[in-house]
């Protein structure tokens, strides 16, 4: 962990440089298991013995609460942040999962208003984690479900986005649409941004259209899907009612196998593209 002391020269491959990405876990909508997977997916990582920055960037401080923060009454948070009220140093929160947190609660929700005409507003994040983004391996953004001025924020500061979703009827065409939006804002706000993956989260193997839609997926996206299937699982249900991640609540669960297995292919890919990158 790097709370309150950013220690340089962590998160370096084995050519000396660093492998720093910023992922947003970004899905228009709701319900498809996108704060579980921004929470255990950073869990994972630093289980991996990677450093790892979660940002809670929906109003719900659902993350944080998930993280084992409070989030009522929390005296620097994103909210400051992104206003310039707070430093980065002041928001930090270690985690007893092992990463850093930038929490939040539903005080963010002014912030849209606040912004509104204020200049480089998309670009407030991307400006906030600047100077501690080449310290952790990984910054992992937990986005609202919804295309708002945060969202933006988000996707203005990513290299990549991660899009959890549920194999369900309409799903392939939320996810079409998604991916349209993803395409425009390259254009006019972040050039390197791309889609690193999608996941399938609780995932029944015994559902007959879940099957239909994930093998409809994976003949679509191929490669860009995780092979990680996350399941329907009580275990990780039941985990952010107690502050923790699957990891740290019930590491033996599938919900934990999963979400180790995707952290995973996330550095598998990740030195992939380092290793090319080189070439």
């Amino acid at each position: 962990m790097l709370a309150l002391g950013i220690m340089v020269g962590w998160g370096r491959d084995s050519f000396g440089t660093f492998m720093s990405r910023i992922i947003a876990i970004a899905n228009q909508k709701g319900g498809v298991g996108k704060t579980t997977t921004a929470v255990n997916l950073a869990a994972g990582l630093a289980a991996s013995s990677k450093t790892v920055l979660l940002v809670d960037l929906d109003p719900q401080g659902n993350a944080t609460m998930a993280s084992g923060i409070e989030k009522q009454g929390l005296e620097h948070s994103v909210t400051e942040l992104l206003l310039g009220e707070s430093t980065l140093a002041q928001t930090l929160v270690a985690s007893a999962e092992g990463y850093d947190l930038i929490p939040c609660n539903i005080d963010l929700i002014a912030v849209e208003l606040q912004l509104m005409d204020e200049p480089n507003r998309e670009g407030r994040l991307k400006q906030a984690l600047q100077p501690v983004r080449d310290s952790y391996d990984f910054i992992i953004i937990d986005c609202p479900p919804s295309l708002s001025l945060l969202t933006l924020n988000a996707l203005a500061a990513a290299d990549g986005i991660i899009v959890p979703m549920q194999c369900e009827y309409f799903a392939l065409e939320g996810l079409s649409s998604l991916i349209n939006t993803i395409n425009a804002l390259k254009q006019k706000l972040n050039p390197v941004l791309e889609v690193d993956g999608i996941v399938r989260t609780m995932y029944d193997v015994r559902n007959n259209l879940a099957n239909a839609v994930s093998h409809e997926l994976t003949t679509h996206f191929g490669d860009t899907v995780y092979r990680t299937l996350v399941p329907r699982n009580v275990r990780l249900a039941e985990a952010p009612s107690h502050g923790m991640s699957i990891i740290r609540y019930d590491k033996c669960s599938r919900g934990a196998l999963a979400y180790l297995g995707l952290a995973g292919e996330v550095i598998q890919r990740m030195n992939k593209k380092s290793v090319k990158e080189k070439v």
